[in-house]
Parts: structure tokens; sequence; C-alpha cells
């Protein structure tokens, strides 16, 4: 039975993850898709640098919404028998959605919004704690790539120590997921070509 309903949470969150909110928005307002705008990613920075912080933070705004339906849908079904393991695999199920969409065939983002509404909503107080620290390193560094791979490393510790193995485990597969989606901006800020987005005050 439980790992049934493991299962059907990865499903929902699968599901509800696969709805690229950039890619709605991008269509909406310019008639192309996010894969022609910008860096071609379908999500937040890239929408908000070609089309402005409107456009953007509606993105991030329907990011975090799915993250939040796909938790809550999974905490109601299954959190009677899972506790918050209902929620550990809705936000893997979302993020994998987000990631690679079902409904535009395997292509879509790089997962940060989603990672950072699961966090929050999965490990309250040190989710937050770990997106803020993730926050800052952008801040520090000018790196978007920095601070995605902090946030989910940070995670794995944490949610090891709160729930023990399997949320560890879960976390760890979630933060190499992170690190493989920005390799080649990791690749590039070692070869002193990605673009900062800010830069450190002296």
């Amino acid at each position: 039975m439980e790992i049934t309903l493991r299962i059907l949470c990865l499903l929902v969150g699968y599901l509800l993850g696969s709805f690229l909110t950039a890619e709605c928005i991008a269509r909406r307002l310019t008639g192309r898709s996010a894969r022609d705008l910008g860096s071609g990613n379908p999500g937040m920075a890239n929408i908000m640098a070609t089309l402005g912080k409107g456009p953007g933070f509606a993105v991030l705004a329907g990011d975090v919404a799915k993250t939040v339906l796909a938790c809550g849908l999974c905490w109601l079904l299954a959190g009677p028998v899972l506790g918050h393991t209902a929620l550990l695999y809705a936000g893997t199920g979302a993020i994998s959605g987000h990631n690679c969409s079902l409904w535009h065939k395997g292509w879509g983002g790089k997962g940060v919004a989603v990672t950072c509404a699961w966090l929050m909503l999965y490990l309250p107080v040190t989710g937050v704690l770990c997106c803020l620290a993730g926050g800052v390193a952008v801040l520090l560094t000018g790196y978007l790539p920095v601070g995605a791979v902090l946030i989910a490393a940070l995670a794995v510790p944490v949610g090891w120590l709160q729930y023990g193995t399997e949320a560890g485990a879960v976390l760890a597969l979630n933060a190499v997921i992170m690190v493989t989606r920005h390799w080649a901006g990791l690749q590039r800020i070692h070869r002193g070509e990605e673009l900062q987005f800010f830069r450190p005050k002296l």
C-alpha cells in the first residue's frame, strides 16, 4: 500500500509539473515558444530577461502554484498513510515533470522555482533557509547555477537529519538532477563565459 501511494504521488506530481507556465505565457504574449526566446529555457529567469518582470513573476507564480497543488493533492490522498513522505514524492514528481514535460515531448526547464517551492513545503523552516542560502550565493557570485545547485545540495543533509535515510536519498537524487541540469552553466562559469546577473558589491 505504501509503495503504491509513493508511486501515485510521483505520478500526480509529474503530471502537474509537466505544465510549463513559461511556455503558456510566451505563446500568449509573443505567439512563439519559450524555446525560441533568449536562452530557450522555460523558466522565470529567461522569461523575465526577454519579456520583462511582469511575465517573469507570472511564470514564478505558476510554477509555485503547480508545486503547491501537487503537494496539496498528494497530502490529501496519501498524507494520512505516508505523512511528510507524500510531499517528498509529490515534489520529486513535480520537478521531474517540469524538467522533462510529458506535454512537451520531454522538453522542460531546470526546476529551480519548483524545487524551492517544494522545499519550503517539505522542510518548512530549514527549506526556506536552504533557499535563502542559494539566493545569497547568487547575489555574491552573480551566477544562477551556483545558487541553484547549492539549494539542492544543502537540502540533502537537512532532509536526512529531519526525516531519515529515505528522505536523504531522494533529496540526493534531486541534487544530482539539479547539477546535471546546470552542468553546462557550471562549465561556462569555469571558462568565464557565464552571464552574471549580479556583481558583488565591494
